[in-house]
């Protein structure tokens, strides 16, 4: 259920109607619009009608949210969307995002180096792994807390901001000392321990959607963070298994308008994990722009041809200034903000 407060509801109008959401086993999340607050209570719906809260002061009507996720629904945001800022850097709404970075994080000098490329083609944020989810438990999963401290090295040389993956609750404590986004990856979306784990810590959360998840999965997924308290999370379509394999992944772009209608959050698109060629990263990159999307995560390697894992999907560091340029070109034509400090 959704109460929307009348314009100009006071602070204390506002708590009391927490407070009887509450007494009766529910809970209340509370989002704050530039004009309206409304309070989203989450549990059953018939003890919550109970209350009567039509005629309580302060509380102009109740809209009932039909979707099984309640917070990430469009309705409970009645049009207006979110936008996560990170370090005064936006993502959402009007806000493009422009996040990149290594796949994983390899060595001191090539995080760096990739870190000061992006810098300074003015990438919104700095990604990179340091736990790395593989298919072979023989493959490279990632320097662990040494690459963190790499990360916030080059956090400290670039100025930008950092998104690295969570891959473990037990890691918890070491990765927010270092994240200013916590990532999801595509094998963890339903991993929904980890997801409530990430949304205690309070700091905004890319989702990547999972490899045959569909939209409503990744939207109750989303659920378990922004039931935490934590309003800050960033959907991420990364392409889905189908039946083609003349390419990784199918990198689903009807996801983008779809999400719009379906959720206030804002929608990123990674199309290195989807296309798996850096050749095709750059046209997925701008379909996605041109379609609407509020950010794109892309992987950068300052020698990918000698690169851990996922090499091929990387873009040259040598080529990411033009690819920004070429990106930033379609996100004006789209109407949105390129969003850099």
């Amino acid at each position: 259920m959704m109460i929307v407060m009348r314009e100009g509801a006071s602070d204390e109008q506002i708590a009391h109607v927490v407070d009887r959401v509450e007494q009766v086993g529910c809970s209340a999340h509370v989002s704050r619009g530039e004009l309206l607050t409304v309070i989203g209570a989450i549990g059953d719906r018939d003890r919550v009608s109970g209350l009567g809260l039509e005629g309580v002061e302060g509380v102009d009507h109740l809209v009932p949210i039909t979707k099984p996720y309640k917070l990430a629904s469009s309705q409970f945001r009645k049009g207006e969307r979110t936008v996560v800022e990170v370090d005064g850097r936006r993502i959402g709404g009007d806000h493009f995002g422009l996040i990149a970075g290594p796949c994983t994080v390899e060595s001191r000098e090539q995080t760096i180096d990739v870190g000061r490329v992006v810098a300074a083609a003015g990438a919104t944020m700095f990604r990179g792994g340091a736990y790395k989810p593989r298919t072979s438990p023989y493959s490279f999963h990632g320097l662990g807390v040494e690459g963190l401290r790499l990360l916030a090295e080059a956090k400290q040389e670039t100025g930008l901001p950092t998104v690295t993956e969570l891959m473990d609750a037990r890691d918890v404590a070491d990765v927010v000392e270092v994240a200013d986004v916590i990532q999801i990856g595509a094998r963890n979306m339903q991993n929904y321990t980890l997801l409530s784990e990430a949304g205690r810590t309070g700091l905004p959360v890319l989702l990547k959607r999972g490899l045959s998840a569909t939209l409503d999965e990744l939207l109750m997924a989303s659920e378990y963070v922004l039931k935490e308290g934590n309003p800050n999370v960033l959907l991420c379509e990364r392409g889905i298994r189908t039946y083609e394999s003349a390419y990784r992944f199918t990198l689903d772009l009807l996801a983008i308008p779809a999400l719009k209608e379906l959720t206030h959050l804002p929608v990123l698109v990674d199309p290195s994990h989807a296309t798996g060629r850096r050749d095709w990263v750059e046209p997925m990159s701008l379909a996605a722009a041109a379609a609407g999307a509020d950010g794109i995560i892309v992987e950068v390697h300052n020698d990918p041809e000698h690169a851990i894992c996922d090499g091929p999907q990387q873009l040259r560091s040598s080529q990411f200034a033009d690819y920004a340029a070429k990106v930033r070109s379609i996100v004006e034509i789209a109407g949105k903000e390129y969003s850099a400090v």
